[in-house]
Order: C-alpha cells, then structure tokens, then sequence
C-alpha cells in the first residue's frame, strides 16, 4: 500500500512525519498484530499529525473498504455497535495511512465480549511522582495477584504510568472480572494509603498514585502492546519483563528505539494466553 502524504509532519516536537508511523506499524505488525486478532479496536486518529485535534473513532467509517474486517458487537441496554477488528498487517497499515495514530483494545474477544479474557490495573500518577515509586506499585501489584493465583505481565504505557495485567480464562462474566480488579486495587492501596488510592474523583486524589480498575468494564480499552501514543516523544506502550523493570519509564520507547529492542529480543507477552487464571477462583481467593 502507497501511503499518502507520506512527508506530513505528526510528530512536531520529534520530527516524525506520517511516513515515519507507518513505516513503525508494518515493521512491529508480527508482534503487535497477536494483541489485536480478534477484539474491538478504538482508534485514535489524527489526519494532521498530533500538533492539530484528533479523535476517538470506536466504529467504521463508511469509507472503509471491505477487506477490514468489522463485527458487531451487543451494546450494554440493547442493539449492537460495529468495530473495527484488525486481523493482518494489511489492515493495520491501513488504519495508520488513515492517521490512526493510537491503537485501544477491548479486555475480551468479538467472540465472548461478555467474558474477558484480560484483568488490567492501570497506575496513574500525579505530575512529579518517581519512576522508582511506580516501579514499586507495579511489583506490588504482582504480589497481590499472584497471592490469588494469577500471573502478572507488565506494560510500559507509553504514557506516565504502567499497566499490570493478569491474563483470564474467559470463563467468568464481566461483573466478576470488574469485581475483582476493583478488590485487587483496594487491596493494594490498603497497603500505603498515603501514597494510594482507588478514588474515583480527582480532587479526592490529592498527591497519590491512583489504581484504575475501570478499563474492566464492559467496552471499556486499553492500549494496544505496541501501539504509538500521541504525546511529544512518540513513545511506543511496551511490554516488559519484569527484570526489565528496575530500568524501564513509562515513556522509554520510542519508534526507533522500540525497533532496535524487538531486533534483539521477542515480545515478552507472546505466551499470555499460556497463563490464563480464573477470575472467580481468584475473586474466591480474595475474599
């Protein structure tokens, strides 16, 4: 596919122009396109490049063609919405030519998108807070869920912060898994109240690390392994392993960066599904 108006500028700051992001998205599609087979996508585009408005586009254009694959999806209260689902490399270069600069994805499948098959805690940091204290949050994460028999992967989000996220048998409802992850964040927000909190109103926060249960519920996202974020740096949410972590920013990865990392190393997420937990025996555990 020819992109267009490859020499567009998207990244002002950085020097990054469309051709540059589309290059990035063929060159990570093997890793990154395992993350998205099969799940409703929301993208984030951005035609002009990141320095003009964007949006949040949860269903097709009717410009779409018909090679991308679209499914219906029920809707909470009743009917259906259509989502995009991003099956080949094809159809992400596509969406990137398209300005889509920003990839978000639903915690279950168009398959069972009443049953998750993904548990993520989002760590969302006041301006100023050491990576060194968000470091330790994460781990701290990961004792909690593996205390309940659930294995912990960690993304860098390309943002402020970092996801810990438990990978599910797909097996129990959304208002389990919802449930749970709400539990597993107080949990672990009891353990340094001063510096934690699961409170949903900003100005209830203060200066404290807030743990983000909310991406578990239903249609709810998160961001694509992989995908760009469209902020100044041009970082890449990148998946970790946890040694990787005593070193690692949320913003560390750049498109370059994140190139020369997957020459020299494979996708530490590859094997998720391998570690699937069940979110009831968890919640059990819990209680």
């Amino acid at each position: 596919m020819k992109t267009s108006h490859p020499d567009k500028v998207f990244y002002p700051d950085d020097g990054l122009t469309k051709g540059d992001v589309v290059e990035y998205y063929r060159a990570v599609a093997d890793v990154m396109l395992p993350h998205l087979r099969g799940r409703p996508l929301t993208l984030r585009r951005f035609p002009d490049g990141i320095g003009k408005p964007g949006w949040f586009q949860k269903h097709p254009g009717e410009h779409f063609p018909d090679s991308i694959r679209v499914e219906r999806v029920p809707r909470r209260g009743g009917g259906t919405d259509e989502y995009v689902v991003c099956e080949d490399a094809a159809t992400l270069e596509y969406l990137a030519n398209q300005g889509t600069v920003e990839f978000h994805v639903w915690l279950s499948t168009v398959a069972a998108p009443e049953r998750p098959d993904r548990l993520v805690l989002d760590l969302d940091p006041p301006d100023g807070t050491p990576v060194a204290e968000l470091r330790a949050v994460a781990r701290r994460i990961r004792a909690h869920y593996e205390r309940v028999g659930l294995t912990a992967f960690v993304q860098a989000t390309g943002g402020r912060g970092f996801h810990v996220l438990a990978p599910l048998d797909a097996k129990s409802d959304t208002e389990v898994v919802l449930e749970l992850s709400r539990a597993l964040a107080d949990r672990v927000a009891e353990d340094d109240p001063d510096r934690l909190t699961t409170a949903q109103r900003k100005d209830k926060r203060g200066d404290r690390i807030f743990l983000d249960a909310n991406r578990n519920g239903y249609a709810q996202t998160f961001v694509a392994p992989y995908s760009l974020r469209a902020r100044p740096g041009a970082a890449a949410a990148t998946p970790l392993d946890w040694r990787e972590l005593g070193k690692a920013d949320p913003a560390g990865w750049p498109p370059r960066k994140e190139k020369q990392r997957l020459a020299r190393k494979e996708d530490p997420w590859r094997d998720l599904d391998a570690h699937a937990g069940s979110a009831e025996a968890a919640l059990k555990q819990l209680n």
